[in-house]
């Protein structure tokens, strides 16, 4: 009867919600059927429920070559720097413009921060080519300006998980800063007039006031990002490492290495109708993101309840 009463009195909310939900289910659970393939030899002429079952033969696609592991490590490695510096700037950028006085200056460094992240993959890439080209990049210019030897980026593999970072960072620190932005605006004030009332500096109301305020945004962001871990940015990384086959040893995550197999690149087979296989890995990466997500969320309700995602 509560439930009835409750839809009934908000239900313009809830009819605005509607299409939203209505779309989410549709590609986010609809799809889930299809996940059968991941063990089944796919015919097209039988279609998904009629093809044979083939148990645990694709995922061989993957785990059968030299290069699992270190698609996994990079994937892993660069998400997790991404995480963790995207929060450490974000947080600090958030803070310092909460600081500023002068509105007009305020918005346009919102804005200018959160432009990056209507750019395109391939404006990045085009960015980080202009920086990093040997012949006439802005690096080795400065480089070679300063009396130094130019570097060759594009043949010397161990720079390039800093280069793809801070892009990414580039690109989509804006957003979160918004979002961290609006859960400081949302503080209550007479917490940081007490705190001042009792001595305490501005560097001490944010240590002591703003800090403990925002960590549970922080905790729950990081909750979010940990369950894509296993899921690398293809658009950026593509856009920026292209076919250069020397920074693969750092740069090639699980999603390049499947398109570098899926369509002949880089020595591979071409292997572009083999949909069981290439639902196997898709699946393998679901499958741990989800452990992922689950552990975290577990060990972050055993310390702080409320930050917990559920």
């Amino acid at each position: 009867m509560k439930r009835r009463n409750e839809l009934v009195k908000n239900r313009s909310y809830y009819l605005m919600m509607l299409p939203a939900l209505i779309i989410f289910v549709l590609f986010a659970y609809g799809p889930l059927p299809g996940l059968i393939l991941a063990f089944k030899n796919y015919d097209f002429s039988k279609g998904i429920f009629g093809s044979p079952w083939n148990g645990l033969k694709n995922f061989r696609f993957y785990f059968n070559t030299n290069y699992w592991s270190r698609t996994t490590f990079n994937t892993v490695w660069i998400n997790f720097n991404n995480t963790l510096w995207e929060t450490v700037i974000a947080v600090t950028f958030a803070i310092f413009l909460n600081e500023i006085a002068n509105k007009f200056f305020k918005r346009a460094f919102q804005i200018l921060i959160f432009l990056p992240y209507f750019f395109s993959a391939v404006i990045i890439g085009r960015f980080v080519y202009m920086f990093f080209n040997v012949d006439y990049g802005i690096v080795n210019q400065a480089i070679r300006l300063f009396g130094g030897e130019p570097v060759s980026w594009y043949m010397e593999p161990q720079h390039w998980v800093k280069i793809l970072v801070t892009a990414s960072v580039w690109k989509y620190a804006g957003y979160s800063i918004i979002i961290y932005l609006a859960t400081i605006a949302g503080i209550d004030s007479e917490q940081f007039e007490a705190a001042e009332i009792d001595g305490a500096n501005r560097f001490q109301q944010i240590w002591y006031v703003l800090f403990p305020n925002l960590a549970t945004t922080i905790i729950i962001l990081n909750l979010l990002s940990i369950g894509r871990f296993f899921f690398g940015d293809f658009q950026l990384i593509y856009a920026i490492t292209g076919e250069y086959g020397l920074l693969l040893s750092r740069t090639d995550i699980i999603e390049t290495f499947i398109y570098r197999s899926v369509h002949g690149v880089g020595g591979f087979g071409g292997g572009g109708g083999d949909f069981g296989a290439l639902t196997a890995v898709g699946l393998y990466q679901s499958v741990v993101g989800m452990i992922l997500v689950l552990g975290s969320n577990l060990l972050v309700r055993r310390f702080n309840r409320d930050a917990a995602l559920f």
